[in-house]
């Protein structure tokens, strides 16, 4: 299985495409799509749209997983990572791929062990468990969670403490 993993943001969207399954993977690539403060809101999504179309025209996944929402104090971030999440989630269904989404706190507890871990943490453990010779920037390791924490979920027992929820 393909699946290309989408850490949303308006300004830096985490990607990463993976292969296999919850006992053998490897990543295909992983980048950010990073965008200038300067680019107006409405271009910056339709880029970040437009880079990831690019993405799933490439490489082909099979399967999207995404980030859920997470909570924030300010409402002006809650729009902007709620639109950021939008233009994903209409690429993906631009190709008719089914996309899947999970908690913040259960992607960093599938992948650490421990739901409250900081971004290191994600970053090294994603290190280690993909065995690459680098610590990947902070959103696209988000991205490389996002999608060992679907494979992980695709474990016939694991299903119950990381359920796979398609949206």
């Amino acid at each position: 299985m393909r699946i290309l993993a989408i850490d949303p943001a308006i300004r830096n969207t985490g990607f990463a495409v993976v292969e296999g399954d919850h006992k053998s993977h490897r990543p295909l690539v992983f980048d950010v799509i990073s965008l200038p403060r300067t680019l107006p809101q409405s271009e910056a999504l339709a880029s970040v749209r437009t880079g990831l179309s690019h993405i799933i025209e490439k490489w082909e996944p099979d399967e999207v997983a995404v980030e859920g929402i997470i909570y924030v104090q300010s409402h002006r971030t809650a729009i902007s990572m709620g639109a950021a999440r939008a233009a994903a989630l209409i690429a993906a269904g631009d190709h008719g791929l089914p996309v899947y989404e999970y908690a913040p706190r259960k992607i960093k507890q599938a992948v650490v062990g421990k739901g409250s871990a900081d971004k290191q943490q994600v970053a090294f453990m994603v290190r280690a468990i993909l065995g690459l010779d680098e610590t990947p920037p902070h959103d696209a390791a988000d991205a490389l969670a996002i999608a060992l924490a679907h494979l992980f979920a695709s474990d016939p027992l694991k299903q119950s403490a990381l359920p796979r929820a398609r949206i």
